[in-house]
């Protein structure tokens, strides 16, 4: 299974020498963010910060790596999972106006050929949807995009009713927390349902309007599109953008950073809004997660750390890295936006709170084009033979992540070179091998090239690796029954 970079990342703690919040000054968090754009963790980078004194940006970078212009408050980022926030806030908008009530089951709202998941005689209700209480894993186990650059596009309703009738739910629901794009997807799609309106006119009637926030969208305007910043993969190479079909709540918007202070500003209540009743009750932690000191509210995760209480999100797609997040009691928060796939969540939390741990990011040259080149000119053991040497004796300039021969194992599936593939990614269990991922990707080439057999043998080594491995679960069952 490729990796989807849209998934929640939970950053280690690391421990400090400071016994308080030390707030940088924004000639400090120039030169952090300037760093990190030297040091290429990303083309550019956009802070926010909203306090009682008001709202202030601070950038550094381009817009393009081609491009002269440099990214500023306007610039328009896809925001990825912050989108969860938004559909959650709709949900109890919604409920607020009496229009539904966040404890009804899904059914409810679906077309009567959908057999809904459920246990134990408890049906999926919205509001495990939006606290990811559902069971309903993190990515729908039919999801096999045609174009791995825009994952999302042709993953249609169709196929979301025909995975929902079919799943099976391995655990209570509201028992775990697990993050679940599958779940706020469908939670988006059931208030468009309810709201009779598409995605984004919803979240413009409902939330975009009534707070002046602008630039909050998902279709772009010719002007829009000029301020769009171009994204970038953790290798440097520029992506396509993404689009969503049926599971645009998990993740469909892009914003600025000027339009994230507004919204920042609303939440903190520094100013009165049609939306403050509900963003406040979006807030109340309702539920533990596995990771101590972390609870989930409604889509807001919720850092108890420090003797404080921190609500964020973060959001990721195949190009941009973005994070928001406030401490009510100090009535601060910040926005960090960024047009590459290298994360950005430690610098957010960071000037949120002193104490979270900045992860120093070192950018290595990527491998793949490289092996690429040997692949279809010299053959794949001539690539693997390059790999073996430069992991020797160039591992200080080369990145040797398990996500390099990962994406180089995809792009050779997607050119219908099944047995390089096999070769790489086997090259990458080899070099990872407790690592659940490396063998459902292993699955997946054998599996293109026919041999069932040793398909199923890595899915087995994944869930081995990770019991909740949906994908390979589910794979295991289909190639039993061939």
């Amino acid at each position: 299974m490729r990796k989807i970079n849209i998934l929640l990342i939970l950053l280690t703690v690391g421990s400090s020498l400071l016994s308080a919040q030390e707030i940088l000054s924004d000639e400090q968090i120039k030169d952090l963010i300037k760093k990190e754009v030297d040091q290429k963790r990303s083309p550019s980078i956009v802070v926010g910060i909203a306090d009682e004194s008001g709202s202030r940006v601070i950038s550094c970078g381009k817009l393009d790596k081609k491009s002269k212009r440099e990214a500023d408050g306007n610039t328009l980022y896809e925001i990825g999972s912050i989108t969860k926030v938004f559909t959650s806030l709709l949900l109890e908008d919604m409920a607020e106006h009496g229009e539904l009530d966040v404890h009804d089951p899904i059914s409810k709202f679906l077309p009567k050929s959908v057999k809904t998941p459920a246990r134990d005689g408890r049906e999926i209700t919205l509001i495990d949807l939006s606290t990811q209480t559902s069971g309903l894993p993190r990515m729908p186990g039919n999801f096999a995009p045609k174009d791995y650059q825009n994952p999302f596009s042709d993953y249609t309703p169709e196929k979301l009713y025909e995975y929902l009738s079919t799943y099976k739910l391995t655990r209570g629901i509201g028992e775990k927390y697990e993050y679940s794009n599958t779940g706020v997807g469908l939670l988006g799609h059931i208030l468009s349902i309810s709201g009779k309106k598409d995605y984004e006119d919803l979240v413009r009637s409902r939330i975009t309007i009534p707070l002046n926030m602008t630039s909050t969208v998902i279709t772009l305007s010719p002007e829009m599109k000029g301020r769009l910043a171009t994204g970038y993969d953790k290798n440097g190479k520029a992506v396509k953008n993404w689009t969503f079909s049926s599971l645009s709540g998990a993740g469909a918007l892009l914003s600025t950073v000027n339009d994230m202070l507004i919204f920042l500003s609303a939440n903190l209540g520094f100013v009165k809004t049609p939306l403050t009743s509900e963003m406040r009750k979006t807030h109340a932690a309702l539920h533990s997660t596995d990771t101590p000191g972390l609870k989930i509210g409604m889509a807001w995760h919720i850092w108890e750390m420090y003797g404080k209480e921190i609500l964020w999100h973060n959001g990721g797609t195949g190009g941009y890295r973005t994070f928001i997040g406030f401490d009510k009691e100090n009535k601060r928060g910040i926005v960090v936006f960024s047009n590459s796939a290298n994360g950005v969540d430690d610098i957010g939390l960071h000037l949120l709170e002193s104490r979270f741990k900045l992860i120093s990011f070192k950018g290595l040259e990527s491998i793949i084009d490289l092996l690429m080149k040997a692949v279809t000119e010299k053959g794949v053991e001539e690539a693997i033979s390059i790999y073996t040497d430069l992991r020797t004796d160039h591992k200080d300039e080369y990145d040797f992540g398990e996500d390099q021969l990962n994406s180089l194992g995809y792009q050779l599936l997607e050119a219908r070179m099944f047995k390089e593939a096999t070769e790489i990614l086997r090259l990458n269990a080899e070099m990872f091998p407790d690592s659940f991922n490396v063998y459902d990707s292993l699955g997946e080439a054998y599996l293109a090239d026919g041999n069932i057999q040793a398909a199923l043998e890595n899915y087995k080594k994944s869930v081995e690796r990770n019991p909740e491995n949906t994908n390979s679960i589910q794979m295991i069952e289909k190639l039993k029954n061939r």
